[in-house]
């Protein structure tokens, strides 16, 4: 009889838990937070990173536009004095806008190429950087080393550090140059 009374109570206890385990594998109630739980990490990991690297191409484009725009800025005078340069440099403010001008660095120099193909700066000036020495060499490319002429170089960089991403990647050293002719001489004075 106890045998009898144990097989009973073992088929009421499987029926029981097979019952309970049917049910719970139909059960979706739990599914969806933890589907959302697994998935939060990848999704915010993308959103910031995909902020980063925004921001990251908006200040390289911003720092190819300074070098652009000082650069044909001091091009298109025939003479240039301080006041001039100060404002042509200055202008980097308004280009980087939003992002900091402090960390910025623009040069721009008037290089000078004798009839030898000879390269070198003939004066240049900066915004938080360092201007290149007077009288040194400089190589040009082939297309731009024209015997007799003047150019207007303009260089710009920026330190950029990523507000998240800084970890992954640490600073970036953005930078762009662009050489443009004088527009209204043969080269630019410094007056």
């Amino acid at each position: 009889m106890k045998h009898v009374m144990i097989g009973r109570i073992e088929s009421i206890l499987a029926r029981l838990v097979t019952r309970r385990l049917s049910e719970f594998t139909r059960d979706k109630r739990g599914v969806s937070a933890v589907e959302f739980a697994m998935l939060l990490p990848l999704m915010l990991t993308l959103y910031l990173g995909g902020v980063e690297v925004s921001q990251g191409i908006s200040i390289d484009r911003k720092v190819t536009l300074t070098a652009r725009t000082v650069a044909d800025l001091v091009a298109q005078v025939a003479s240039i004095d301080t006041a001039g340069i100060n404002a042509a440099l200055g202008a980097s403010t308004a280009v980087m806008a939003p992002y900091p001008d402090s960390s910025v660095k623009v040069t721009v120099s008037v290089i000078d190429i004798d009839a030898n193909g000879n390269a070198k700066i003939k004066w240049s000036a900066t915004k938080n950087g360092t201007a290149r020495a007077v009288g040194s060499s400089v190589t040009l490319p082939a297309a731009l080393n024209v015997p007799s002429t003047s150019l207007v170089w303009g260089e710009a960089s920026y330190t950029y550090k990523p507000s998240i991403g800084y970890v992954v990647t640490g600073t970036m050293n953005l930078s762009d140059q662009i050489y443009m002719r004088p527009r209204l001489s043969d080269t630019i004075q410094k007056i």
